[in-house]
């Protein structure tokens, strides 16, 4: 078992330079004490306190390089968050930090090209719908887009 203050160390040297959640950093804690989860969570709480290790500045970056980099919707966002432990009050803070104007973009930007590959697929309207709630997408925010794109693309008769 590592020294309580090498481990310290090392874990303030990573979270310098990235950020980490505070289950991330006690799994890490976890592995260098080999299971002493009250060495563990001593350490967490010290880089908590010290704030190199902060949820909220955690859940605020990922939802902004998930929408913004990565395209996805703010339903994929906050699963993979609370998957990490972090209290939904907090991802519902985080979420509500993305430009929502710059992540409608993103969304229309994402369908375009997935359009793209679907060009004479009888079902390309149900595969785009699909294809974006798994990115994390309402149905409410997707159907008008997904109608408007295929209308704007000419791909199928538009109806009400």
């Amino acid at each position: 078992m590592e020294d309580y203050s090498k481990v310290l160390d090392r874990l303030q040297a990573q979270c310098s330079k990235r950020e980490y959640c505070t289950s991330d950093v006690f799994r890490k804690a976890m592995t260098a004490f080999e299971g002493d989860r009250e060495q563990a969570g001593k350490l967490v709480e010290s880089l908590v306190a010290d704030r190199f290790v902060d949820d909220l500045r955690y859940a605020s970056a990922f939802a902004r390089e998930k929408s913004r980099l990565t395209g996805w919707g703010p339903a994929k966002i906050s699963y993979t968050l609370v998957g990490k432990g972090i209290p939904r009050p907090v991802v519902a803070r985080a979420l509500g930090e993305i430009d929502k104007e710059e992540a409608d973009r993103r969304m229309r930007s994402v369908l375009e090209t997935k359009c793209r590959t679907l060009i004479g697929d009888p079902q390309i309207k149900f595969k785009l719908l699909k294809f974006g709630l798994t990115r994390g997408y309402e149905y409410d925010q997707l159907a008008p887009v997904v109608a408007e794109l295929l209308k704007d693309m000419e791909i199928i008769n538009y109806q009400e």
